[in-house]
């Protein structure tokens, strides 16, 4: 039982055990994120172990009108997940089991602290296939997926987790329990309210569990790394792997020649070819009949050298070398010699991204002649990832660069955002992918379901203080 004079720390103890409660000293043991190791700040972290027991912490927080930060793996991008000391932090690392796995109906049910590699793995062990794939599979968890509507490498054959899921059960900021476990491929029965939680990164409700279509296992995988001499190249390559292939590609990944050059130096990954090339690709395919697959696979690389599209192609043996040309593409952390180094993730049209590149990359160099800007991407689902060193150091220099990463995108029609969000970093960026009308609806949703605005507060869309009132 709890009382209003209790302090949070202690309320929270009450409703659901000491064991399940950190103070701020064992809070600060753990680190902020994935990326920045300073301790962690939170008035209290609480570890719920079922729906219920997450539904009394919210209602708890609600009724003092107690700020919540909502934590999965601690793998995002945008500082969705910071703290300070005023915070109490959900995290749903105990709410971490595969509750079912229905072969028929091809569906895994899952609570949201599955780390998206459990999830692929134990699948596997089933002939079946859960395609969602990012560098972070072994950290982030399907919670987190869900709620930044995560993409990554398979998103051109697969979709984002948006496509991959067929119904949720979440948590709104009152403690009502919005269960819309829906296991139908087709289900038109009214609203379809699990968008309002995919993509809303814990903003609207705090995702539980959730129900994710799956596909049957492919027999076959093919892959090859191609290096290209123009963005032209790179297009040419990308309408012939996609007319050759057709439904089997799933993965074409960009590497700009310089990120190549960078993470292929002596002691970082072995080059699997000429380093002064100006594009990359690393490309799979996937399929159901092996020798076929193979055969079809190996004449369409042979006929990409033949029409000059491509300049040399590697195709891996064995699965370590498949692992190989896939680390090049995966593990960066090369580039985070230099520092400081920003990370961005933006999405334009394709015809658009060689001169975009050119655009940001003159921009940094008039401000700050020595900056270095790296360029990765899903190019296949119009996603780049860019890394941006200024050559310099002083404060302000995130904020500038944004301008010079950000600004370009409203003339071509491009988002801020591809797939990791807005959290609080790009908040005050918003404006140049949405229109007025757009975030005044996503603030009327977030006043509707939040009223006293606790969830994740100050990200995606602030609500002003008299909103919260």
């Amino acid at each position: 039982m709890t009382t209003p004079h209790q302090s949070i720390f202690d309320a929270l103890s009450a409703a659901l055990g000491s064991d399940a409660v950190l103070d701020p000293g064992r809070v600060a043991d753990r680190a902020t994120s994935y990326w920045n190791p300073a301790p962690m700040q939170a008035a209290a972290l609480v570890r719920p172990r079922t729906t219920a027991e997450l539904s009394a912490v919210l209602k708890l927080c609600n009724e003092r009108g107690q700020s919540v930060v909502t934590h999965g793996g601690l793998t995002g991008c945008v500082e969705g997940a910071i703290s300070d000391s005023r915070d109490v932090i959900v995290s749903l690392e105990r709410m971490n089991a595969i509750e079912e796995i229905d072969s028929i109906g091809r569906t895994a049910t899952v609570q949201a602290g599955v780390a998206l590699q459990k999830l692929q793995e134990t699948v596997r062990e089933q002939g079946l296939y859960f395609p969602l794939d990012l560098g972070a599979r072994g950290s982030c968890t399907i919670g987190g997926n869900v709620a930044t509507n995560a993409g990554g490498i398979n998103v051109i054959r697969y979709g984002m987790m948006r496509q991959r899921v067929l119904g949720l059960e979440a948590v709104l900021a009152d403690g009502r329990i919005v269960s819309s476990m829906n296991r139908m491929l087709k289900n038109n029965a009214g609203y379809d309210l699990k968008h309002l939680f995919i993509g809303s990164e814990g903003t609207l409700g705090i995702v539980t569990r959730v129900i994710v279509q799956l596909e049957e296992a492919p027999s076959s995988r093919n892959s090859a790394m191609l290096a290209l001499d123009s963005f032209a190249q790179v297009t040419s390559l990308l309408r012939h792997v996609q007319k050759s292939l057709g439904g089997k590609l799933c993965a074409f990944e960009v590497m700009w020649g310089q990120y190549f050059h960078t993470v292929t130096a002596p002691g970082f990954h072995r080059a699997p070819m000429g380093r002064d090339h100006a594009f990359y690709v690393m490309l799979e395919a996937e399929g159901a009949q092996p020798e076929a697959d193979q055969e079809g696979f190996l004449a369409t690389m042979e006929q990409a050298l033949e029409q000059q599209i491509a300049a040399d192609v590697v195709i891996p043996g064995s699965e370590t070398e498949r692992r190989a040309l896939w680390e090049i593409r995966e593990n960066f952390q090369a580039l985070y010699e230099h520092k400081p180094i920003f990370l961005y993730d933006v999405s334009l049209p394709i015809r658009d991204m060689d001169a975009y590149i050119r655009e940001v990359q003159q921009r940094l160099k008039a401000r700050w002649p020595d900056s270095i800007c790296n360029v990765i991407g899903h190019i296949g689902d119009g996603n780049l990832h860019l890394f941006v060193h200024p050559g310099t150091e002083g404060e302000g220099l995130h904020k500038l660069a944004d301008d010079d990463v950000y600004l370009p995108l409203q003339a071509i029609g491009g988002s801020i955002s591809a797939e990791h969000g807005i959290g609080t970093e790009k908040c005050a960026r918003l404006p140049i992918s949405r229109s007025a009308i757009e975030i005044e609806l996503m603030r009327t949703l977030k006043r509707t379901l939040d009223p006293g605005g606790i969830l994740n507060r100050g990200k995606v869309v602030a609500l002003q203080a008299a909103d919260a009132a």
